[in-house]
């Protein structure tokens, strides 16, 4: 059992290139403490990007802020397209795809690793009081243009920071990410539509148990008594808010985990299978393909899939 719920590693800070660009011979520069914090603005490096992105995860929490363009990205089983003056931000180890970015987009990219705060906060959750840094957070924040001045002086002065041709200063660069945060949290309001009924807030909250949960149970049923809610009532949650049956959202993130696996690990696809079921994996193997129109042994050969 022990192997059968054990996640796969996600990728690390120094396995993003390859994941963004390729196998193209052009990679990004990255300085020593790259595993630690990273930031660069998006236009520079976009048109190297190739999208969509395949499904996966990270050890490393980043968020995208745009000052001009549109972007598609996900997180777990929700895609968000956020535009101007908005920030996305995914934690780590979330499962997350990136379909696309418009031509036209600017703004910053930004990682970093949690451990560079525990020096100035050992042992203090203060994360806990920025919901957008959460694994079931809202993961968009916009800002008025009236907050962009202070807002871009954050984020230009982490990135002159890091392009010093000198170590960069930890502390420093963690002193800048709490302003940036601490600016959101005093702008941040609850997200309307999560609120606007008891269906949509139930449907979300299983969305969320599915992105942490999936290896150890694949039972609609199991789901609904982590929610308080009987099986049924889930289902009809689910199907009056994203028109799907609970079951088809449950394989929806089967469907994604396994494709984070082909990508990610050299497991066979009867190991994958075994993850998420005892059945005979020439069923996992049927049903990937109804999901997908591939096999997963043809998805893992095709990387401009995702």
């Amino acid at each position: 059992m022990k192997n059968k719920i054990q996640k796969i590693a996600p990728l690390k800070p120094n396995e993003l290139n390859k994941h963004h660009f390729g196998d193209t011979e052009w990679k990004m520069n990255f300085g020593t403490s790259h595993h630690l914090f990273h930031i660069n603005k998006i236009e520079d490096i976009v048109e190297k990007i190739i999208f969509p992105l395949a499904p996966h995860r990270k050890t490393v929490y980043d968020f995208i802020f745009l000052t001009e363009g549109i972007s598609i990205r996900s997180k777990g089983l929700q895609e968000y397209s956020f535009n101007k003056n908005s920030f996305f931000f995914l934690p780590a180890f979330q499962i997350s795809t990136h379909q696309s970015m418009s031509h036209d987009i600017k703004g910053y990219f930004c990682h970093f690793d949690a451990t560079i705060f525990d020096k100035l906060f050992p042992q203090n959750p203060f994360f806990e009081e920025f919901p957008f840094l959460h694994f079931s957070g809202e993961p968009i924040s916009t800002i008025q243009d009236s907050m962009k001045p202070a807002i871009l002086n954050i984020l230009e002065r982490l990135e002159q920071e890091y392009i010093s041709p000198k170590a960069f200063n930890i502390n420093l660069i963690v002193s800048y990410l709490l302003a940036l945060f601490n600016e959101l949290q005093i702008v941040r309001k609850p997200n309307d539509e999560t609120h606007k009924n008891a269906a949509l807030r139930i449907t979300t909250k299983y969305k969320n148990l599915l992105s942490e949960h999936i290896y150890q149970t694949n039972k609609v049923s199991e789901y609904a008594s982590m929610l308080a809610v009987s099986a049924d009532h889930l289902n009809k949650c689910v199907k009056s808010t994203i028109g799907k049956t609970s079951q088809e959202l449950l394989t929806d993130m089967v469907i994604l985990e396994s494709k984070v696996m082909l990508r990610q690990t050299d497991l066979s696809i009867s190991e994958i299978a075994f993850k998420f079921s005892e059945t005979n994996p020439s069923d996992f193997s049927r049903l990937f393909k109804n999901k997908t129109t591939l096999t997963p042994k043809e998805f893992r050969q095709f990387s401009d899939f995702a």
